[in-house]
């Protein structure tokens, strides 16, 4: 907490960021489970499914790369209201029901999405260092659950409210409720302006935290995008593969609550990046390959270690960085560069599975992708910091 802030209003910018949090998956997690219904009743093939999958993503790391000159014009609590403000637009914009609205909403909302993402570590560092860790682990934990909700909501809205588009536009209303929380905390002040990217690119420390933050997203948005199909394919309906991916998606919460507190009071974090990774791909071999009677302990094995991979990686931004500077544009440079490479992941997985028809070949690639992220991060688990920013005239 900063000297210049109180407990109280500590606790009131700690709710403002939960809320916040609540908001930056809805947009990315409801879409999964009504694909089959938007692609039965639009003619979007699975080509188009597997862009539509992969547009957020990529979308989330144009907005990353684009958070350093948004501090720098504005700072970051007015970069998060903005950012809040074009996920709830493009949630509205997917309400109007066609093809093109649904891409064009989808992207104006990560782009939202991918600002707040990269301002939210930064002001960890800067407004709670010395919680950075449990505060971590409760935003991510919350942004979980804001996951889990889209992800169990979005077939029971659907039906309700009879129409996808209805279903997906709804969650603009929390958004704008987020927008009017954060209001009072979007003053144009911030940290120390970002290091010059040309520093963090030179660093190999912020590439190792950049590769598996972009390959630990790929899982993550992989499970977003097709589980729900995938459970479709071994016999379940919409409604209860919808259940099965939200129950994945709720267990994201507690593992990214467990281990981004628990990690960032290790010595260091490299037995924290081998043993969630190989949880989670160990769970969901069980999920698209074994018995159905294991179908609830895998799904809730593989949330937590989906959680718990996300979690680890922003604990990483906020530990291997020096100063709240530094985490901003670690932040930026992680999640810019590793969204757009993570993009491949769910694209690559939908076209798998169109080669074969089924999910083996998907299902070693996850695994590939695991293993990659593993090797990717053990030396950026090792007690070490980028180097402090230096200040920027002007």
């Amino acid at each position: 907490m900063r000297q210049d802030q109180s407990p109280a209003s500590g606790w009131v910018l700690g709710l403002a960021m939960m809320l916040v949090a609540f908001n930056l998956r809805p947009a990315l997690s409801t879409v999964g489970p009504v694909l089959g219904l938007i692609r039965e009743t639009t003619g979007l093939t699975a080509a188009g499914a597997a862009t539509l999958t992969t547009l957020p993503v990529v979308c989330l790391g144009l907005a990353c790369a684009l958070a350093a000159p948004v501090i720098r014009r504005m700072g970051p609590d007015l970069g998060v209201l903005a950012g809040m403000a074009l996920v709830a637009l493009g949630l509205a914009l997917r309400g109007i029901g066609d093809l093109p609205m649904l891409f064009v909403g989808t992207a104006i909302a990560a782009t939202g999405i991918g600002f707040a993402n990269v301002l939210l570590p930064a002001l960890v560092k800067r407004d709670f260092s010395a919680t950075a860790g449990p505060m971590t682990g409760l935003y991510t934990m919350t942004l979980c659950l804001g996951a889990a909700a889209g992800a169990g909501a979005a077939v029971p809205v659907e039906r309700a409210l009879d129409g996808w588009s209805v279903a997906l536009a709804v969650w603009s209303v929390p958004a704008v409720l987020a927008a009017a929380a954060w209001f009072p905390f979007a003053r144009r002040s911030g940290p120390a302006r970002p290091p010059r990217p040309g520093r963090l690119l030179r660093d190999p420390l912020a590439w190792r935290v950049t590769a598996f933050m972009g390959l630990q997203s790929s899982l993550a948005y992989i499970l977003f995008g097709w589980l729900p199909l995938l459970l479709q394919g071994r016999g379940l309906d919409p409604l209860h593969a919808g259940l099965y991916a939200s129950l994945a998606t709720l267990n994201q919460a507690p593992g990214a609550l467990v281990t981004a507190t628990l990690a960032a009071r290790a010595r260091d974090q490299r037995a924290w990046i081998v043993g969630i990774p190989g949880m989670t791909a160990a769970a969901f071999l069980l999920v698209a390959l074994g018995a159905d009677e294991l179908r609830v302990p895998a799904a809730c094995a593989l949330g937590f270690g989906v959680g718990g991979c996300f979690g680890l990686a922003l604990t990483l931004i906020v530990l291997r960085a020096a100063d709240a500077a530094s985490a901003a544009g670690l932040s930026a440079m992680a999640q810019g560069i590793g969204y757009v490479f993570a993009a491949l992941g769910p694209l690559a997985f939908g076209l798998a599975h169109e080669a074969t028809g089924g999910w083996g070949l998907a299902g070693v690639l996850f695994v590939a992708i695991t293993l990659t992220a593993i090797a990717a991060g053990l030396p950026a688990g090792r007690a070490q910091t980028v180097a402090a920013a230096e200040p920027v005239a002007g």
